[in-house]
């Protein structure tokens, strides 16, 4: 087998497995307890364009809501009130540690909380995986150019 031959093969399979450690989606689920007159939060740290889907479900002995907003990077609070079973997804415009506040403050009741987010990476507006599997096949078309080209000169 040729030099050239032996570098491509080597190129194209350390090209491959740089593209399976790659971590498009990232999902979180964890259960927490949110005492009664205290709040608890958890801080998602995002970089622009990630796409992002945050859910949750409070239980609770005596009700199962609790008081939830986000704090975004800028210091803006986006509040979304009294909630028990929660879905909401955006697109995060401010990078950043985004933090949850689960407030539980007006109650005595403790309070189990299940979240679960995820968050998709995105780069120039196209998913991680499809934008480095592009980038990769660039590379790709290059270097079997250059591997003819070399080739043809010997």
């Amino acid at each position: 087998m040729s030099h050239y031959r032996r570098f491509l093969i080597g190129f194209l399979l350390i090209a491959i497995a740089s593209l399976t450690n790659v971590q498009q989606t990232k999902a979180t689920t964890t259960n927490f307890t949110v005492k009664g007159g205290e709040e608890e939060t958890r801080t998602i740290r995002l970089a622009m364009e990630d796409r992002v889907l945050i859910r949750f479900t409070v239980v609770g002995q005596y009700g199962s809501t609790l008081n939830f907003y986000i704090t975004y990077p800028n210091t803006t609070v986006r509040e979304f009130g009294k909630t028990g079973d929660f879905h909401y997804s955006f697109v995060c415009d401010a990078e950043g540690d985004h933090i949850l506040h689960f407030s539980n403050v007006d109650s005595t009741d403790d309070k189990l909380v299940t979240l679960d987010y995820e968050i998709t990476r995105y780069i120039f507006g196209i998913p991680q995986m499809l934008f480095l599997a592009l980038v990769i096949a660039v590379i790709c078309v290059v270097a079997v150019a250059a591997f003819i080209l070399l080739g043809k000169t010997h």
